[in-house]
C-alpha cells in the first residue's frame, strides 16, 4: 500500500499495550550465540505447531503483559476469574504442555531447550513452575463444552496435561506461514511504528480466516466513519499484516482473546460481527459480542464495535443490516465465508453481490494454485 503523507504523531499518541508495556523477549545475536551453547546441553520440548506460534506470540510482544508461559497461579486465575492474577482480563490460558515423562527432571530454576520439529532451537525458558492443568475444567471454561466434536476441545487430545513455566528468551527466526510474505507478518512494535507514521491515533482491527466478501467490506467501511485506520489482521492471518495464531474457536473466550493481542499491536477498536470465532452451533450468534458486557472495558483498554449480520439487500442494491434494509427475507442474500471457500474449491466465480468481480478473479486464481 502507498503511504499518505505522515503527519505529526507519536507512539506516545498511540493506545497504551496491555499491561502498559511491550513485551520483547527476542534476544541480540551475541546472547543468543552464548544461549544456543547452554541450550545443547539442557533437557529439550519440541513444540507443535500450535505452541511454536503462542511461542512467537509471546516473543514479539502480541501477548503482553506475559513474559512466558503461565504458571499454575496464572492459569486457575484465567480459568476462575477470567483474568490474571493483577486483575487484567484474559481468557484463554497460554501454556507449555507436555505428556508424563517429557519433563522429568526438569524443576524450578533449570532451563529448558525449546526446539521446532525440524529440531531448530527457538528459544529458552527458564522454569518458574510445573504443574498440571485440570483439561476438564479447562474445557468448559474456556470452550463452553466438553464435545469432542468441537475443534477446540478436540485440539486438546493427545495434549500432555505437565505444564512448564516461565519466562522466554527467543532466538529469533523469522516466523514463517505458508503463502504469506515474511513482509507481511508484522510484530506489534512494526505495526505500531506503521500507525505513527500513517498518523493514526485510533485503529481498528479486522480479524477474519475468510477471504474478504461484501459483507466484511461493509463492516470496515462503517468502522472507518469513526476510526482513523483500518488493521486488517486475518488469521492464518487499510494495513495488512497476517497473525500467526493458531485458531481456538472458542467464541467468545476468543473473542476477548482477539481483542487483546489487537490492542497489543496498537489497535484502539476491534470489529467483532455474527459468530465470532465460532462454529457449528457451538455459540449464541451475538455470544462474542455480549461477553464484553462482562468486562470492565476501561481495563481492558479497547473498543468493541459490535454489528449485526450483514447481506446484500436486492431493494436497495447494496450491504444492510436489519436496521437499515426494507427487504423481505426472500430479497436478502446472507454471505457466509464458508459458502464462499467451497465456490471457489470448485472453481466457481462468486456473484457480484457475493464478492467484487476483480476480487473474485484474484480468489480464483490463488485457490487454482493451491
Amino acid at each position: 500500500m502507498s503511504d499518505p503523507e505522515p503527519r505529526s504523531t507519536t507512539d506516545a499518541d498511540l493506545i497504551e499495550p496491555y499491561g502498559g508495556r511491550l513485551v520483547d523477549r527476542v534476544i541480540d545475536s551475541d546472547a543468543a550465540e552464548r544461549l544456543l551453547a547452554d541450550a545443547a546441553a539442557a533437557p529439550e520440548v519440541v513444540l507443535r505447531p500450535r505452541l511454536a506460534s503462542d511461542l512467537y506470540l509471546l516473543a514479539v510482544g502480541a501477548l503482553s503483559p506475559l513474559e512466558g508461559f503461565m504458571d499454575e497461579e496464572m492459569y486457575e486465575s484465567v480459568l476462575e476469574e477470567m483474568a490474571l492474577p493483577s486483575g487484567l482480563p484474559w481468557s484463554i490460558p497460554v501454556v507449555l504442555s507436555v505428556r508424563d515423562g517429557e519433563a522429568d527432571g526438569v524443576e524450578p530454576g533449570a532451563m529448558v531447550a525449546l526446539r521446532s520439529h525440524e529440531g531448530e532451537v527457538l528459544a529458552a525458558l527458564e522454569v518458574t513452575d510445573v504443574f498440571r492443568r485440570d483439561m476438564e475444567r479447562e474445557r468448559l471454561a474456556v470452550y463452553g463444552t466438553a464435545d469432542r466434536a468441537h475443534p477446540g476441545v478436540a485440539a486438546l487430545e493427545g495434549l500432555g496435561d505437565v505444564c512448564i513455566a516461565g519466562p522466554i528468551h527467543y532466538l529469533g527466526p523469522t516466523y514463517a506461514v505458508e503463502g504469506v510474505a515474511a513482509e507481511e507478518i508484522l510484530t506489534p512494535a512494526q505495526t505500531r511504528a506503521r500507525f505513527s507514521k500513517l498518523g493514526w491515533k485510533s485503529a481498528v482491527a479486522f480479524q477474519t480466516r475468510n477471504p474478504i466478501h461484501r459483507a466484511h467490506e461493509y463492516l470496515q467501511k462503517c468502522a472507518l466513519e469513526i476510526v482513523d485506520g483500518l488493521l486488517v489482521h486475518p488469521v492464518v492471518g487499510v494495513l495488512l499484516s497476517a497473525l500467526p495464531l493458531s485458531m481456538r474457536y472458542a467464541g467468545p473466550m476468543e473473542a476477548v482473546f482477539h481483542a487483546i493481542i489487537r490492542r497489543n499491536y496498537g489497535c484502539t477498536h476491534m470489529i467483532v460481527g455474527r459468530d465470532h470465532a465460532g462454529v457449528g452451533d457451538y455459540y449464541g450468534t451475538y455470544d462474542a459480542q455480549l461477553v464484553f458486557d462482562r468486562i470492565d472495558q476501561e481495563v481492558l483498554g479497547i473498543q468493541p464495535l459490535k454489528f449485526e449480520h450483514a447481506f446484500w439487500c436486492d431493494v436497495t442494491g447494496q450491504m444492510a443490516t436489519e436496521k437499515t434494509s426494507p427487504a423481505e427475507i426472500q430479497q436478502r442474500l446472507f454471505l457466509s465465508g464458508t459458502r464462499l471457500r467451497e465456490m471457489l474449491s470448485r472453481g466457481e466465480r462468486p456473484p457480484a453481490e457475493f464478492t467484487r468481480p476483480e476480487v473474485a478473479e484474484i480468489l480464483l486464481r490463488a485457490y487454482a494454485r493451491s
